[in-house]
């Protein structure tokens, strides 16, 4: 069975689809909400909910990473950003505040390359996951493949109980003339800690992923609401047909390693709550979530939202939005809500989902059913 069509005489496509693509079907049974679960759990570490924020300086700082743990999700921070970068960076966040409106702003694009030019201190990186840590709640830092090597010693000194290595895209097997690539399967190896890695946005880069020993892998690809990734390089994953795919290689990875689970995490394109429920839905154990927490009242980006790409020293290829805001943190996880567009009560609305469709807990409802329903105008 093949899902390619011809595109032209000399080129055929898989069809993919994306996660506004693809609807749930209730099922013959409906639940009550409150017999619903929608924790998860990696490694020794169990959470209330399946939320992870996206280490972005607009969506995490340490005093919202410890917020988040108290709700019952995972903070990480960005080990490369303004918060290891600066002793005091809430002047930083004012400027980037006021660097203007508009969307596509290269002026503004080139203030924040020259901000994100200061360099990352170690010590910052020890004293601000003490911080975290101090508050009793799950300690989790992020680096980019390329950063890793250089600063992970500082990292596991400090103590971080999770270690994620996020870039746009991560492989198992890069290839480089002029350096040395990160060994993934021999670092990870080497570490006493989980580590959770990606992007990757089909079945066999998730596979060879899965390989090299990580607890988790991120699936996604310029899918987030700051990138311009598709329009700068031509390359995108649709979010429903990624994460099926990648479900597909955990399923198969457990066959192949005698049992060893690899958690599936969706990360980008996930905005609202029926983004959250659909991921869910097409296999994922849980979301990283980056516009949906930027809208907190608590986030340091103050209803503004950028991502590591809207700086890239080299090829820019994101833009800093403006999101809005919609509440405090609480309100936007776990409600009450006064907001009908899916963009507070996250939690909430995933439960509630569950509950209409007769599901009990996450593993019971990525066998859903789902159907092609592509979102129409009004909808």
């Amino acid at each position: 069975m093949t899902y390619e069509i011809e595109i032209g005489r000399g080129k055929r496509g898989r069809r993919a689809y994306s996660l506004d693509d693809v609807a749930i079907v209730p099922s013959r049974r409906t639940r009550d909400p409150k017999d619903v679960s929608v924790s998860w759990q990696i490694d020794a570490y169990k959470f209330d909910a399946p939320v992870i924020a996206a280490p972005m300086d607009s969506v995490m700082s340490p005093a919202t990473a410890i917020a988040l743990g108290k709700l019952g999700g995972l903070g990480v921070l960005n080990l490369e950003g303004l918060w290891t970068r600066y002793e005091d960076p809430l002047p930083v966040l004012d400027e980037i505040e006021a660097l203007g409106t508009e969307s596509f702003n290269p002026a503004a694009t080139k203030r924040m390359q020259e901000l994100y030019a200061a360099p990352v201190q170690p010590e910052l990186i020890t004293s601000r996951l003490a911080e975290i840590r101090e508050a009793g709640v799950t300690v989790a830092g992020s680096l980019t493949p390329q950063r890793t090597q250089e600063h992970y010693k500082t990292v596991l000194a400090a103590g971080v109980d999770i270690f994620v290595i996020r870039g746009t895209t991560v492989s198992a097997e890069h290839v480089s003339k002029t350096q040395e690539p990160l060994n993934l399967k021999q670092f990870i190896y080497e570490l006493d800690v989980p580590v959770i890695v990606g992007g990757a946005a089909g079945y066999t880069p998730a596979l060879h992923l899965m390989r090299t020993g990580a607890a988790g892998v991120l699936v996604g690809f310029g899918g987030g609401a700051t990138t311009t990734t598709r329009r700068a390089l031509g390359i995108h994953a649709p979010m429903a047909s990624a994460i099926s795919d990648v479900a597909a290689a955990r399923r198969d990875y457990m066959d192949e390693s005698g049992g060893r689970y690899v958690h599936v995490i969706a990360d980008g394109g996930l905005g609202f709550s029926g983004d959250i429920v659909k991921a869910i839905a097409m296999g994922a154990d849980a979301v990283m979530l980056g516009s949906a927490l930027a809208r907190a009242e608590e986030a340091p980006g103050r209803g503004w939202h950028w991502g590591q790409e809207a700086h890239h020293d080299e090829l820019p290829r994101g833009d800093r939005v403006n999101v809005g805001t919609v509440g405090p943190l609480e309100r936007v996880l776990h409600g009450p809500s006064n907001h009908t567009n899916g963009t507070s009560n996250l939690v909430g609305a995933l439960r509630r989902s569950m509950a209409t469709t007769g599901y009990s807990d996450l593993k019971e409802f990525q066998r859903c059913e789902v159907v092609l329903a592509p979102i129409q105008p009004g909808d």
